[in-house]
């Protein structure tokens, strides 16, 4: 049995409109497998390609309109897997839109950066573009029922999603080793820019060890022996690769705000925990709350974008100390979510905050009621 992920129905309901269907997400996420459920469930005859696949990466590479529809012949659905692989891929999908409108296209690339800029002029106003993260909570509660999953929250705090690592119990550690190596990189290493890999991997275990706290590029770079450009190229490539995520922080209306910080977060977990060789589990660990505000901030970004809700992220603080975890922010109502891995522990909403946005929600999460903001309502 698969877990249904939820961007299928949406991806679904997405194909012959006329647009090219772009999915991102990183490595192992199960791109591929979401292919091959989305073929199972339509009616049409499909092409299947690879980007692996030597011999497509030279024919899909080749943009010429009578090439392109001799390749795709009778068919009316074509999934091109791997698609970051192929040389200018957004040329070869423009002249399929253009000139073989009858022809649906779905492409996944395991990163953002090398296939978005392919895609992005070429493509201007003909694709849909989807985001296929680690397993979300909706998704695994849909596949393990809200008692059994709501009971391996710490086991998921401590190894993440990973569709293979949430699924393998027993082999997790070995697992996240294998995909946190190079392999979680190897997009990053292909580019002609990434000169010092070791580097990389000196950020990421940096990165680790500040998740929940405010980032200073000019302090990893002296940290990892690095010029602070090549740290903020580095992050933006982890970023692009859907490793890490950052939130900026909230200044608008206070003098005393912070304004240009940030925060970095994993999209995974067990990826964070991988990279410091650190499985223990949470009642050994002085890290709990830290993890625990990684696990509902990724967790909170999925059901986000699985939801197609568009609002901006922040975190919140003053110089004089005050502050918030999460702020989410869409029509300028603003919802404050401050997140405790001890359910007794009390908090309050700062009155700086409260009187600087009035038009507020105030949010204590924890253990006892995280779901409630990672499940659709019915």
């Amino acid at each position: 049995m698969l877990v249904e992920r939820t961007i299928e129905k949406d991806i679904l309901a997405s194909l012959f409109h006329g647009k090219v269907i772009i999915i991102f997400g990183a490595r192992q996420t199960g791109k591929t497998t979401l292919l091959k459920s989305i073929s199972n469930k339509v009616s049409q005859e499909f092409l299947w390609l690879s980007g692996d696949d030597v011999n497509v990466r030279q024919e899909l590479g080749k943009h010429s309109i009578s090439h392109l529809k001799a390749m795709i012949g009778r068919y009316k659905l074509v999934f091109i897997d791997e698609a970051q692989q192929i040389n200018n891929i957004g040329l070869s999908l423009k002249i399929i839109v253009d000139h073989l409108p009858d022809v649906q296209v779905i492409a996944t690339g395991s990163s953002s950066f090398d296939l978005a800029n392919a895609l992005n002029e070429p493509l201007t106003g003909r694709k849909f573009v989807y985001h296929l993260f680690p397993l979300s909570y909706e998704e695994l509660v849909r596949y393990n029922g809200l008692i059994d999953e709501k009971g391996l929250l710490e086991r998921r705090l401590v190894f993440g999603t990973y569709p293979e690592i949430a699924l393998s119990a027993g082999f997790e550690e070995q697992l996240l080793y294998l995909l946190s190596g190079s392999y979680l990189y190897k997009d990053l290493f292909m580019l002609e820019k990434m000169k010092k890999p070791h580097l990389l991997e000196k950020l990421v275990q940096a990165l680790a060890l500040q998740i929940g706290s405010e980032v200073s590029f000019n302090e990893i770079a002296q940290l990892i022996g690095a010029d602070i450009k090549t740290v903020e190229r580095y992050i933006e490539l982890l970023e692009k690769a859907f490793i890490v995520f950052r939130l900026g922080a909230l200044s608008r209306n206070l003098r005393n705000e912070i304004k240009k910080s940030r925060k970095i977060y994993f999209y995974d977990n067990g990826i964070r925990n991988a990279v410091l060789g650190s499985f223990a589990s949470m009642n050994a660990r002085t890290d709990s709350g830290a993890l625990w505000e990684n696990y509902f901030i990724s967790e909170r970004l999925k059901y986000l974008k699985n939801q197609m809700q568009i609002k901006n992220t922040f975190f919140w603080r003053t110089h004089n100390q005050q502050e918030i975890d999460y702020i989410e922010e869409r029509n300028a109502q603003f919802d404050a979510y401050e997140i405790k891995w001890n359910p007794l522990k009390k908090s309050s909403l700062p009155s700086t905050f409260s009187k600087a946005y009035p038009n507020h929600k105030y949010f204590i999460v924890n253990p006892d009621n995280f779901q409630e903001f990672l499940l659709k309502s019915e």
